[in-house]
């Protein structure tokens, strides 16, 4: 069997498309369609099912996917491991984030990082926190920043308190507060945010017994922020959610400090891959500089 017939099944999974996997790897559609074919007749059963929809992964499939992912990292381990014998750094990184991570750190991080590192490949996977624990768990990344407690037994490493503040328009009375009691805002229309941070924002209500009247319900921040500008109502939101520096809404504190934690997760921190690693080591110095790294984690230095 073939490593490289594992990358082109895991690709075409991922991408959901022979076509795309094929243009990603560099292959025509006759050979990608030709490995998968080959791929399932050595395994002696279909991996994939294909119709108007697209593609799809059978059962069988799927009881193979995460194991095919793994003998990949583990590949990439190696292939890493042997250039850094020969005193060569090559790799290809695979990392998930969320939207606010995204924005507010890897821009500064990768900065840095390909400066250091700039023949290490970096791809990003933007989703919500059960996507990125899921990709965490199945392999498809080698490491994802998270909120802290995860679902999963993972070996962590937290970074930033991220406070949990109320948003409102600047003209809103509550907005000249300098904290906002929870009391005041059960006859508040609401807006929730409809994404994993939503339970930040639940559990936060929850704790101090507040049921809020929810006016919308958005998976968007940035609909959120505008929805709130214009006086359709009020949210609590983290901190770096809502630093963009609308003159229109004003974010005030509450009355019991309230955060959720930002850090890093990994199924095994021995068998992380050396990019993997290296990268770990920047974003901590680099949250560092910033004055942003909010917890000792000279233990988690590679």
């Amino acid at each position: 069997m073939s490593i490289s017939k594992y990358e082109v099944f895991s690709s075409v999974v991922e991408l959901g498309s022979l076509t795309k996997a094929a243009e990603m790897l560099n292959l025509t559609q006759s050979g990608v369609s030709h490995a998968i074919s080959s791929l399932e007749s050595e395994f002696g059963f279909t991996l994939l099912t294909r119709d108007r929809s697209g593609i799809s992964l059978t059962s069988n499939g799927e009881r193979v996917l995460e194991h095919i992912r793994e003998i990949l990292q583990w590949n990439e381990r190696l292939r890493q491991e042997v250039a850094s014998i020969n005193g060569l750094e090559v790799g290809m990184l695979r990392i998930g984030t969320f939207t606010s991570v995204s924005a507010q750190w890897l821009p500064g991080i990768l900065k840095q990082f390909h400066k250091d590192h700039p023949t290490i490949e970096i791809k990003l996977l933007e989703g919500d926190y059960d996507e990125i624990e899921g990709w965490i768990g199945n392999f498809s990344v080698d490491f994802g920043f998270v909120p802290l407690p995860t679902a999963k037994s993972f070996e962590v490493v937290p970074l930033k308190k991220d406070r949990i503040l109320c948003i409102l328009p600047s003209a809103h009375p509550l907005s000249q507060k300098n904290t906002i009691c929870f009391e005041q805002l059960k006859e508040e229309p609401f807006i929730m945010a409809k994404w994993g941070g939503d339970e930040d924002i639940r559990k936060t209500l929850h704790e101090n017994h507040v049921t809020p009247k929810i006016k919308y319900e958005v998976a968007e921040n940035e609909a959120i922020l505008a929805m709130v500008e214009n006086g359709l109502g009020i949210s609590i939101l983290p901190e770096m959610v809502i630093s963009r520096g609308d003159q229109n809404i004003k974010a005030v504190a509450l009355e019991r400090a309230h955060y959720r934690t930002i850090g890093i997760a990994v199924q095994s921190r021995k068998n992380l891959s050396p990019a993997a690693g290296k990268f770990i080591n920047c974003a901590r110095s680099w949250l560092s500089d910033q004055k942003l790294l909010d917890f000792d984690t000279q233990g988690w230095w590679f």
